[in-house]
């Protein structure tokens, strides 16, 4: 079944409470954490994603585009995220941090930018329990979704059955009605989605939408016959 997190990042900052609760059929909210280094914006911190915390029954999925991730992942369980991603490429160990998050208590996710390639971090992946595979430069919201990343969501998907693990695959980035249908025949099953949720009239219907059409095309999917 897939999983729809809708980004907070195409919100209106000035209503997140509101717009947290306007996406309540939604399985996670995908919060985009920027810190204007790793990546060359400025979002939201601990303090944010604590008072979100408080006003949303959805739980918080945290991606956090920064630096020095083994240092602030943790807080970010603490601050009541039940999901937090950090980059490959920013955590100088990885496999110590998704054991900190884990038992934290929170589910421990891996981040790849689109240039970053999965095999050298196959043996890491029984560590994880979700991996995010960025389907944009991240940064920025409102991106065009890149589909050159599509067969490197089929060689994770591949890699996760052979090993029998029971990993989300997540992706991130220009998702929408017209590109969930082949994130999800890749080998994908959650989705993260700002402005194709945000930027429409009714934000739970959307998610509904989008919802339908990525279960359609994981039931026809070749990778998840017996998943």
């Amino acid at each position: 079944m897939a999983q729809i997190n809708p980004s907070i990042l195409s919100a209106d900052f000035a209503r997140l409470a509101e717009e947290a609760q306007a996406v309540e059929g939604a399985d996670w909210l995908h919060v985009d954490v920027m810190d204007n280094h790793f990546v060359p914006n400025l979002t939201l911190g601990v303090p944010i994603v604590e008072s979100l915390s408080r006003a949303t029954s959805t739980p918080l999925d945290c991606h956090l585009m920064i630096e020095d991730a083994d240092r602030w992942a943790p807080q970010y369980v603490e601050a009541g995220a039940g999901s937090v991603t950090f980059h490959a490429e920013a955590a100088a160990a990885p496999v110590r941090l998704a054991r900190e998050i884990r038992a934290k208590g929170a589910r421990a996710s891996m981040a790849l930018k689109p240039a970053t390639p999965i095999e050298p971090y196959e043996d890491l992946l029984p560590e994880l329990d979700m991996l995010l595979i960025m389907t944009v430069e991240p940064g920025f919201g409102g991106q065009s979704f890149l589909d050159i990343m599509l067969p490197k969501i089929r060689r994770t998907r591949e890699l996760i059955s052979r090993h029998g693990l029971e990993l989300w695959l997540q992706v991130d980035g220009g998702v929408s009605e017209s590109t969930i249908e082949q994130c999800a025949e890749a080998g994908a099953d959650v989705f993260v989605a700002g402005s194709a949720v945000y930027g429409a009239k009714d934000p739970a219907d959307a998610v509904r939408a989008l919802r339908a059409k990525a279960d359609g095309a994981i039931a026809s999917a070749g990778w998840a016959c017996g998943h």
